[in-house]
């Protein structure tokens, strides 16, 4: 049913992401799929990088242990982007098409005040409404 799973990362954020991580991988070894994990930046610094490059060495990493570790294929990609508040989305419904990604498999934050107000924006609920393949949401 499902031969390559995309999934987005932030390095900074992994212990939020372990529901989805390993829910991905799941998917992964129930339909024999492969992994890619991908991270949308910028080029500002962080707490894991100080650069892009460092950024990239980082996703090379993680993605490697995660395909030792649960004994399956993984691949990963750094996507550059000047606003990644404005085309995380965007750059996620390209890195899936680019990919030949057939799903999606993201993390969510848990809906607070500031989501029923519409003070955040969703960046899951719009992949969803965007991407032309699944999209499974873990909260």
């Amino acid at each position: 049913m499902y031969s390559k799973i995309l999934v987005p990362v932030d390095l900074a954020h992994v212990d939020k992401l372990a529901k989805a991580l390993n829910t991905s991988i799941d998917i992964a070894k129930h339909y024999n799929a492969a992994l890619h994990y991908v991270t949308v930046t910028n080029r500002a610094p962080s707490s894991v990088a100080h650069s892009t490059h460092e950024l990239e060495d980082e996703l090379r990493l993680f993605a490697e242990e995660q395909g030792k570790d649960h004994g399956i294929d993984t691949s990963y990609s750094l996507i550059e982007s000047p606003d990644t508040v404005v085309e995380l989305e965007k750059r996620l419904v390209a890195a899936a098409d680019e990919t030949g990604a057939d799903l999606i498999v993201m993390a969510s934050h848990v809906p607070g005040i500031g989501d029923k107000l519409h003070f955040i924006r969703s960046n899951a609920a719009n992949l969803v409404r965007d991407a032309k393949i699944s999209v499974f949401v873990v909260r």
